[in-house]
């Protein structure tokens, strides 16, 4: 397994790290996703600390809560192995202060997770959404204490937009308070718009990326097709996609999905193979989600290391995902002298 610094931290994690969305399933949109229990659990942690992978990604609304329990149990006599990073914001409970990143719900809601994940440390704490209400100086504050207090080891943020996190770095270096080492986002061959503005910000600041969902909520898994129906047991079909239907054009999907039918013949590799591995030679990706309903699944997955696309292949998967950008990028582009950031589309 590869291991890379995450940002501009002395924490390397491996490429890939496993998700554990999958984990309790204890309401519908989670169910959709997976059903996996304790015992199951269990051996797919073990699958990954054999392949290398000893980061585990989780959060408190993941079922409820319920995921974090899980992993939990599963890292039972494990814990000095393994990363474990969780996050905070959204919803838990109905009450008004039962979300958001303010002092009150984040302290409240560290101590959850540290209890359901029966630790006395969280490695990478994620604030899982941008929350316009809470001053961001409050957020940052409170972030600072857990970590501390030796609660938090490492901050990390998901889903902001660029000015969201340039604003927060900002914040914490005028005060000296930790920042932000890492984004975990959505970015796969189908969606590149996180090459527009994040991941050049992600290079100036040597902001890591954690990429969730690479491969498109499983429409890179290698069962769609051209003219055939979304399989019946997808998380699309059943309704537990974090990636919307609508964000992904059809003809264009499937263009790509041409491609890397190509390419996985060139390969030897599967359609989801290639698609991770194209991923892991892409700037500020540091480690890449992975998720799996069972072990076969996750096997499978984890075989997207050890080898690397030629620079032909991936000039073929660039011109296959390529789409136009939107303004400011197009204008930006055209004098490149100015603007020399890597461009990939």
């Amino acid at each position: 397994m590869e291991y890379r610094p995450l940002g501009a931290s002395g924490l390397h994690v491996p490429v890939l790290s496993f998700g554990t969305a999958t984990f309790g399933g204890s309401n519908e949109f989670f169910k959709a996703w997976g059903n996996t229990q304790v015992e199951e659990a269990s051996r797919m942690v073990n699958l990954c600390l054999d392949a290398g992978v000893n980061l585990f990604d989780t959060a408190d609304i993941y079922s409820d809560g319920l995921a974090e329990e899980i992993l939990g149990k599963t890292l039972e006599g494990k814990r000095d192995q393994v990363i474990i990073s969780t996050k905070a914001t959204f919803p838990m409970g109905s009450g008004p202060n039962e979300q958001g990143s303010s002092r009150f719900h984040l302290m409240k809601a560290c101590e959850a997770s540290l209890k359901r994940l029966n630790t006395d440390y969280i490695d990478i704490y994620h604030m899982h959404g941008f929350d316009g209400v809470t001053p961001v100086e409050e957020t940052l504050r409170t972030l600072d204490d857990l970590v501390q207090s030796g609660k938090v080891r490492y901050l990390a943020c998901s889903n902001f937009s660029d000015w969201h996190l340039m604003k927060s770095l900002a914040v914490s270096d005028r005060y000296g308070w930790n920042r932000y080492i890492a984004h975990q986002v959505y970015y796969s061959l189908v969606n590149r718009e996180y090459e527009w503005e994040l991941m050049p910000l992600g290079l100036d600041q040597k902001v890591g990326g954690i990429i969730w969902s690479p491969l498109a909520a499983g429409r890179l898994g290698g069962k769609y097709r051209r003219n055939h129906p979304i399989p019946a047991d997808s998380r699309v079909a059943q309704g537990g996609s974090p990636v919307p239907e609508s964000a992904i054009p059809e003809e264009l999907f499937y263009k790509i999905i041409d491609v890397l039918d190509e390419v996985a013949t060139e390969t030897g590799k599967s359609v989801a193979q290639v698609s991770l591995n194209w991923l892991l030679q892409r700037p500020t990706v540091d480690t890449l989600v992975i998720g799996a309903r069972n072990e076969e699944q996750l096997k499978q997955n984890l075989e997207a290391v050890g080898w690397n696309l030629s620079t032909e292949q991936i000039k073929k998967l660039d011109a296959a995902s390529e789409t136009p950008t939107i303004y400011p990028y197009w204008h930006q582009q055209q004098n490149l002298k100015l603007n020399p950031l890597p461009k990939f589309y």
